[in-house]
């Protein structure tokens, strides 16, 4: 196990309003955690049909297609956090609004299929990513959004992020069953 991995974040390694994606992560090595998300979403992710993966609940909710793309969209932007945050990159990331970034990516115009083969592809990179850096790195800091992250809190926030809209998958959209 990677002690540094099991270490959760502390309060002021991520925003208050982060704190709902880093407290719902399981205790443990949380890269241990991505993994066992990647496995499970692949089974559930692959049941579902490109009918279902279309469909919207309500008119003005995302598609499945648009939360999938939304989940790894962001998961690169977490792993850019943290790389520019453990490589002591100088600077404030930006922050971005969500909405803006779901419609310009033309989510529901791709295949689902091909929607996730991307998000399989981008968990690989976010594990090898965490799993490669020094425990020191764990530690660095810098400021996104306009707040202050580890990159202990990045690897904890893309692992809540994704816990969160698995329970969205899976109570809104009943695209995806059981413990995932």
């Amino acid at each position: 196990m990677r002690a540094h991995a099991a270490r959760r974040p502390t309060a002021d390694e991520h925003s208050d309003y982060q704190g709902r994606y880093v407290h719902g992560v399981p205790d443990g090595d949380v890269v241990e955690t991505l993994i066992r998300q990647a496995d499970g979403m692949r089974m559930a992710l692959a049941a579902v049909t490109e009918a279902q993966a279309a469909a919207r609940p309500a008119p003005e909710e995302w598609s499945g297609k648009q939360v999938l793309g939304h989940i790894t969209e962001w998961e690169r932007i977490f792993c850019f956090r943290a790389l520019c945050f453990a490589r002591g990159l100088p600077g404030e990331l930006p922050g971005f609004d969500q909405v803006a970034l779901v419609e310009a990516a033309g989510f529901d115009a791709r295949s689902w299929a091909s929607l996730v083969a991307e998000y399989a592809a981008v968990r690989a990179a976010t594990i090898m990513l965490f799993d490669g850096l020094h425990p020191a790195d764990w530690e660095r800091a810098g400021i996104a959004s306009g707040t202050r992250v580890t990159v202990r809190g990045l690897a904890y926030l893309a692992a809540g992020h994704e816990l969160h809209h698995i329970e969205s998958l899976r109570d809104v959209y009943h695209l995806v069953g059981g413990a995932v």
